[in-house]
């Protein structure tokens, strides 16, 4: 056997050795059971006979992936791309204040921890939203590319009563910091079929709750609601949509708060807003957009008419500062929005990644990203 040969076997093996441990990563997640795929079927959400969850109009990812995101269209977005994509330094972070954060008082809190990562005071409970807080995420480490550093790591957190999870996107789920509350009394209220990740990754099933568009569940004084949301899920390239996506309103006797995750533009926003508006504040989703899948993901003037929609108060940009998921300028999204808040009269929360920021207070933003550009 000659040497070429022989290093084209090895080559061979390892890349099959590399494919084969790719595909069992834990970071991967679990799909459901076969039992809990029965019991999803009582969803109205659910189409059976496809086996996946799906949206109010069932076929508009589809026909997104047949329309818009054709080779060739990809390729020309790409070519397209703004040269500041990413920041040419590091964004401007505040040391998070802990103390301050957990204050026995009746504020509203927020520390913005980048993306759509949000730690939540509210009524005395710490609610922690789509935790991505790991140096490197997707199952190589690489496949979320990252541009900034992790404003805590989940072991400088104080702690956490409840983790909420919108979708199992990777930018939204994170198997390493999940894991860091294996050994906590954490709870966790997920959408249909996220469980299955969660429990895969060492989170006991008593500790989760899943739940519907719709439904609602009691904790510590908190009444919680997942509402819906224009999206898909999926941490596989195939087997997609085996857990469903979701939005979240939380309520306290004091407070209302709305958390978009990942979602199009559709009249849920206004349904939304009719039945538990009006809010203090809406976390939207305001970036990483792009011409090739609007379908699921909000431009910066649909934002502000959902925002609109949903009958709040203040408007708090999410899903931007942290991945390179687009090809738009990395400041477009916050620099459209606070233009468009000052010509109509919206109060935008925008503060910096690990900032303190009081919800029930004034918002009146520091432009600190002008001072990156």
């Amino acid at each position: 056997m000659g040497n070429k040969l022989k290093y084209s076997l090895v080559a061979g093996g390892l890349f099959l050795a590399g494919v084969v441990a790719l595909a069992r990563s834990a970071a991967f997640g679990q799909l459901p059971s076969g039992e809990d795929m029965n019991r999803y079927q009582q969803s109205p959400h659910f189409d059976a006979d496809a086996g996946i969850f799906v949206n109010r109009r069932p076929g508009i990812v589809k026909a997104m992936r047949k329309s818009t995101m054709t080779f060739g269209k990809v390729i020309k977005q790409m070519r397209q791309a703004s040269p500041d994509v990413t920041p040419h330094q590091p964004l401007p972070t505040v040391q998070p204040d802990f103390k301050a954060f957990q204050s026995p008082d009746e504020d509203l809190k927020a520390l913005w921890l980048g993306h759509s990562s949000i730690l939540l005071s509210i009524a005395q409970q710490r609610v922690l939203i789509d935790p991505v807080l790991a140096p490197h995420n997707g199952p190589l480490g690489f496949l979320m590319r990252r541009f900034q550093a992790p404003v805590a790591l989940p072991e400088d957190l104080p702690p956490i009563d409840l983790i909420l999870i919108t979708h199992d996107h990777y930018d939204h789920l994170d198997m390493a910091t999940i894991k860091a509350f294996r050994e906590t009394a954490t709870r966790f209220m997920v959408p249909l079929g996220v469980s299955a990740h969660l429990k895969r990754w060492g989170i006991a099933a008593e500790r989760i709750q899943e739940l519907d568009w719709w439904q609602s569940a009691r904790f510590n004084g908190l009444d919680i609601v997942a509402t819906p949301a224009q999206h898909f899920s999926g941490r596989h390239v195939v087997k997609q949509n085996r857990s469903l996506w979701a939005s979240w309103v939380i309520q306290s006797p004091q407070h209302r708060v709305y958390f978009s995750g990942d979602s199009g533009y559709d009249e849920h926003f206004q349904a939304i807003g009719t039945a538990f508006g009006p809010f203090d504040v809406a976390f939207i989703e305001s970036g990483q957009y792009s011409p090739l899948w609007p379908q699921v993901h909000l431009h910066p003037t649909e934002s502000l008419q959902a925002f609109k929609d949903l009958n709040a108060q203040r408007y708090f940009p999410i899903h931007w500062g942290m991945f390179r998921l687009s090809t738009h300028a990395w400041y477009e999204p916050i620099r459209l929005l606070t233009a468009e808040a000052k010509r109509q009269g919206i109060a935008l929360v925008a503060p910096k990644m690990g900032e303190v920021a009081i919800l029930n207070g004034e918002a009146s933003p520091e432009p600190w990203w002008e001072d990156v550009l």
